[in-house]
């Protein structure tokens, strides 16, 4: 395994972890990662030792403190004014719709939440700040993927592998450029609907995305969601810009 792969598998472990809402086992990592159980244990002993993953119970491994510096070193760097644009904005619709509303950006082959606005509503989604989506499903990731370069795209290709799922992910992001919003159900989590539109610079380039995420449930109660997504996407675009 040459220095590339080897950080590859890092970042590999690091990302599951943060995709799990509870604690992993080695063999839980090995398996999702693809690697031998050996291989994962050195890898956790290397991060553990860095403060990158700690171990709660006996074999079970989580996120470390060490995570929380890196968070708040990127909510830094994040640009300020589309942070500040983009509050009112949600806030206004989160009140139109009564559901959940969500900004995020791309991070390598991830979506992250950096910032949200929940519903006020008794059952609702909740997203929270830092959270990590694939860019694969879901419509967070989605409206992003849509308008990567090919070559971000390809790289979300290669993981995929080759097959039907390529070829379905493919069509969707070309249907989701031309309408200019996707809408998803259950993709990510089965009881969630999502309607994301992304959000663009001055050169066009897309560089967030903004997501209405409620329950399956009251969707049929919520149609025509794109249109005001959509209204706000484009605000923030101009603003931003």
């Amino acid at each position: 395994m040459n220095g590339n792969q080897t950080l590859s598998r890092a970042l590999d472990i690091i990302f599951t972890l943060a995709e799990n809402p509870s604690t992993l086992t080695v063999a839980q990592i090995a398996e999702k990662v693809s690697i031998p159980e050996s291989t994962a244990y050195r890898f956790i002993q290397i991060l553990e030792q860095n403060g990158i993953v700690e171990r709660k119970k006996k074999g079970e491994i989580a996120l470390g403190l060490r995570i929380l510096d890196l968070a708040r070193s990127l909510h830094q760097q994040i640009d300020r004014k589309l942070l500040e644009l983009s509050r009112p904005l949600m806030e206004k619709l989160s009140e139109t719709t009564g559901e959940t509303i969500v900004l995020a950006i791309r991070s390598g082959m991830y979506a992250v939440c950096i910032s949200s606005m929940e519903s006020r509503r008794l059952i609702r989604v909740v997203i929270e700040n830092g959270r990590t989506l694939p860019l694969h499903t879901g419509a967070t990731g989605k409206a992003i993927l849509a308008h990567e370069s090919p070559k971000i795209v390809d790289q979300v290709l290669e993981r995929l592998g080759p097959g039907l799922r390529s070829t379905e992910l493919l069509e969707d992001l070309s249907l989701i450029r031309q309408r200019g919003y996707v809408t998803t159900f259950g993709e990510i989590d089965e009881d969630v609907f999502g309607v994301a539109a992304p959000v663009f610079d001055t050169q066009n380039r897309v560089i967030a995305s903004l997501t209405i995420a409620g329950p399956l449930s009251r969707y049929e109660d919520n149609l025509h969601l794109e249109q005001p997504l959509c209204e706000a996407a484009r605000e923030l675009s101009l603003g931003a810009g």
